[in-house]
């Protein structure tokens, strides 16, 4: 009798043990994919756009260098039945989210959905306070393949203990699932967060209107500044937990293509998760270019995971490194002045971590190979805008 007890104890001890955590082997590189916030919102989102952008992720050679994920972000959800399982607005998607994702599945693609931890979203829909159990099952049901959860409407909530109540109702609903928190960084999640999410905000939203100002680039939030709110926070974040800048900019208000390559380059050199908000229907060549670069994309996606860092910085020109697997590393000469900046370079000077012996050098705008590390160099750096090694030994 007493044997018993003690494995039923056991038992039970190891069920709660396993029931606490999150799915492993995800993320192992950091996501790629869309969301439709950026460029359609609330009102503009629906079954057919996002039937056209999985269609369009195809046909534009995104999925053919890496992007997979079809994000759905807010206002999918209208209400909740009896039992407090959410109720899709039909309006917007009359077949239903499960015929969506598999829609998207028949693709090639991986699916998206977006909820919160407050009572309601950020754009007033129904929120998953109180019903996590719920909403875990149904996006399991639906062979969701992606969370983002939100932090509006959290008043007197905990921010760990909600983000890790989400992440045990994932896990017993059965499903894989990548969980991206987002509480904008404002309970430092790189601090807690690597066994509860995949990937964590660190900052409020971009803002995608912010330009260059006299000397100062943009407004508060602003991609370039939330490139200085990554500094310091490398050490968090590698294959399986990441730290999140936000979604990518390029493509949405006319952004210049100087500063597109830079912040594209950037978010590659942070290991960020990639998501594209543009409308991949309807893109200029330019800014499909920019998004598409393997090369770059090589460097985000290497399985090494190290998030890149700062290693000078001369006020406005910068000189930031990213370690790669094999003993490669990304060297990126970041200008963020308005005007170019001719900067020669004596390679033994810089504070390259780990930097031993020669090294041939690519440009990863130009795909091509320049020289080696065995001689100085000069190299102009375009206003707004960067240019990125790769040195290979």
């Amino acid at each position: 009798m007493k044997t018993n007890l003690l494995f039923l104890l056991v038992a039970f001890f190891f069920s709660k043990e396993m029931a606490a955590q999150k799915f492993d082997n995800l993320a192992m590189t950091p996501p790629m994919g869309w969301n439709s916030w950026n460029s359609f919102q609330c009102d503009g989102v629906n079954e057919t756009v996002i039937k056209e952008m999985a269609d369009a992720m195809i046909t534009s050679g995104f999925k053919d260098v890496g992007y997979e994920y079809i994000v759905i972000d807010d206002c999918w959800q209208i209400g909740r039945d009896e039992n407090g399982y959410i109720l899709v607005d039909k309006e917007k998607f009359p077949s239903g989210i499960k015929s969506l994702v598999a829609y998207v599945h028949s693709k090639g693609l991986k699916f998206g959905i977006y909820s919160d931890a407050g009572t309601k979203t950020c754009a007033g829909r129904p929120g998953s306070k109180g019903f996590e159990r719920q909403d875990a099952e149904t996006y399991a049901k639906w062979d969701v393949d992606y969370l983002k959860y939100d932090w509006c409407f959290t008043e007197g909530q905990d921010a760990i203990t909600s983000y890790t109540l989400m992440r045990d109702e994932l896990f017993k609903a059965g499903r894989p699932i990548v969980f991206s928190i987002c509480e904008w960084g404002e309970n430092k999640p790189w601090e807690w967060a690597k066994d509860v999410g995949h990937l964590w905000r660190t900052t409020l939203d971009i803002d995608m209107e912010a330009r260059y100002d006299g000397n100062i680039w943009g407004n508060l939030y602003g991609w370039s500044d939330l490139v200085d709110m990554q500094v310091g926070l490398e050490k968090y974040a590698g294959p399986g937990h990441w730290n999140d800048p936000d979604m990518l900019a390029v493509g949405n208000n006319n952004m210049p293509e100087n500063e597109a390559r830079a912040h594209f380059s950037m978010w590659c050199m942070l290991a960020a998760p990639l998501m594209a908000g543009n409308d991949l229907r309807d893109m200029t060549e330019i800014d499909q270019k920019i998004l598409t670069n393997k090369e770059l994309i090589a460097i985000n996606q290497d399985v090494l995971g190290k998030q890149g860092f700062k290693i000078e910085d001369f006020g406005n020109f910068e000189i930031w490194q990213k370690p790669l697997a094999n003993g490669d590393m990304a060297i990126c000469f970041f200008n963020r002045e308005i005007t170019n900046k001719n900067f020669e370079i004596n390679w033994a000077n810089i504070k390259i971590k780990d930097f031993e012996g020669d090294y041939k050098l690519k440009d990863l705008w130009t795909n091509e190979v320049v020289g080696s590390t065995d001689a100085s160099m000069t190299i102009d750096v375009p206003s707004r805008d960067v240019i990125v090694f790769r040195l290979s030994k």
